[in-house]
């Protein structure tokens, strides 16, 4: 096997804010894993919250030996090796666990979700993400919304309640508010999320930091919507301790190292009896496409980063509706626009 990687750097349609960061571009390395003759696509989306840039993944990447394996098959042995080189660089390995996946499906002529037998017919509506902004781009951004059902507003910050506010007077749209850590105090949380709520708002993601675990069990008992885990949940050695705080899980590919674990953390959150929710850094279409294989055993869906750019090489995955809709062609069903073959 050979494997090959670059950079690309994804523009934002707009300046993206969260309660931590505001960013324009983000930088992406797109895997190309080939063997037989067939090409699989992987990506890499780093985040800094997570210790990962566009050089971490880099060096890590250029540090693996495929070459020591003959057979592509053998995802297990050959993501378990990647997995023990180095800890951390969740991103890195989700590249190569997305091309190996994406390999397989191509060699086989059959689309992942297919192979997996599961129904894409049951793939979600995805949510469109309205970051931190002033009033007039946040109306802007609620206009460009239109073919979508479901908002996701990003908050934890002063002016939650007149971003809400604001869009409520524009749409009654089903919105989705996620914090990002952005609630410093449960207190704070607690009358945020009871005001949230009069709002008719569905769910909030990760309101209090990740270290506060104490803290959000306390307020998940103060609230009556769902509590969806993000910064605390990466793979599935994080879901045990998080059972008691929270109502389900936010699961990314670029944490969870990719496609294999995201199937068992899915496993086993349905097994505690926890919702399962798809996100998603800033992405292409390898990324979400990817994610979206999963989506029929999901309860939401956040599948919106190749939305958010201006600059995707490729096609996946397509939003009609404001639904996903899975395509029939092999592996990802990924494809670098303007009809070129992805290999």
């Amino acid at each position: 096997m050979n494997l090959t990687y670059r950079q690309i750097d994804l523009r934002l349609a707009h300046t993206f804010t969260i309660a931590r960061s505001s960013r324009d571009i983000e930088p992406s390395i797109i895997v190309e894993l080939t063997h037989d003759g067939i090409t699989g696509l992987g990506e890499a989306a780093p985040s800094e919250r997570y210790g990962e840039s566009a050089q971490t993944v880099q060096r890590f990447l250029s540090r693996l030996d495929l070459g020591r394996f003959e057979d592509p098959f053998r995802i297990e042995e050959i993501t378990s090796y990647v997995d023990l080189a180095e800890p951390g660089n969740t991103s890195a390995k989700a590249a190569v666990d997305i091309a190996l996946h994406d390999w397989v499906g191509k060699k086989l002529r059959v689309p992942l979700w297919k192979h997996w037998g599961l129904n894409r017919e049951r793939t979600l509506p995805t949510s469109f993400t309205i970051g931190i902004a002033s009033p007039e781009v946040i109306e802007k951004k609620v206009r460009e919304a239109e073919p979508y059902s479901i908002l996701k507003v990003k908050v934890g910050v002063p002016g939650d309640r007149q971003t809400i506010a604001a869009i409520r007077g524009i749409t009654d749209k089903k919105i989705r508010v996620d914090a990002n850590e952005g609630w410093k105090s449960k207190e704070e949380a607690r009358d945020a999320i009871l005001w949230l709520e009069e709002q008719g708002v569905e769910f909030v993601e990760q309101p209090l930091p990740a270290t506060d675990l104490d803290g959000t069990k306390w307020l998940r008992e103060q609230v009556h919507i769902p509590i969806i885990a993000d910064e605390n949940i990466g793979r599935l050695a994080d879901l045990p301790r998080l059972r008691d705080a929270f109502d389900g899980i936010n699961i990314k590919l670029m944490k969870s190292t990719g496609l294999r674990e995201a199937m068992g953390m899915i496993r086993a959150a349905k097994g505690m009896n926890m919702k399962i929710m798809l996100g998603c850094m800033i992405e292409t279409s390898i990324g979400i496409s990817a994610a979206a294989q999963l989506s029929p055993l999901a309860d939401y869906a956040d599948l919106d980063g190749n939305i958010l750019i201006t600059n995707d090489p490729f096609e996946g995955v397509k939003v009609v509706g404001g639904k996903l809709v899975l395509n029939e062609h092999p592996g990802l069903g990924v494809e670098l626009k303007g009809g070129s073959s992805a290999r």
